[in-house]
């Protein structure tokens, strides 16, 4: 999961097998504010 502030910070998830995207409203240290992190795949 990536920052959708553009920071660069994510997270890593576990997640089963299901076709939608998983997005969730987590902590993002760099801008010190709550932001929707989005799933992606990690180049």
């Amino acid at each position: 999961m990536i920052s959708t502030a553009g920071t660069g910070v994510f997270y890593v998830t576990k997640t089963g097998a299901k076709k939608e995207k998983l997005s969730l409203k987590k902590y993002d240290k760099k801008v010190r504010k709550h932001v929707v992190f989005k799933e992606h795949k990690i180049k």
